[in-house]
């Protein structure tokens, strides 16, 4: 997963999510729940790859910033409880999903 549409489209299995812009800017998509409002992923391109933020519980958080280099604090976000994927292909696609999984569930 390297693309913003891949991204997107995981997002969208999700019950109850929709993509936004809040900024009317087509670089930074959000990925929000409905019934909330909340947003669980931020989607934008940055130094030449697609970064997206996600919420993580805090006692994960150093874990997957150890696991790979491409998983950093939060740009823009808090840090105790965001980290930004680089999607940059270093991350197998099963930690990306199961990540923006996580977040889902913490924003839900």
């Amino acid at each position: 997963m390297t693309k913003r549409q891949e991204v997107i489209r995981y997002c969208l299995t999700f019950p109850e999510v929709f993509e936004d812009y809040p900024f009317h800017d087509a670089n930074w998509t959000c990925m929000r729940i409905r019934t909330s409002g909340r947003i669980f992923a931020w989607i934008y391109e940055r130094n030449g790859n697609i970064w997206v933020n996600v919420k993580c519980d805090p006692e994960w958080r150093e874990f997957w910033q150890n696991a790979y280099s491409a998983v950093v604090p939060a740009y823009h976000m808090n840090k105790k409880h965001w980290n930004s994927l680089i999607l940059d292909g270093t991350i197998p696609e099963k930690d990306i999903r199961r990540m923006i999984a996580e977040s889902y569930d913490l924003c839900g």
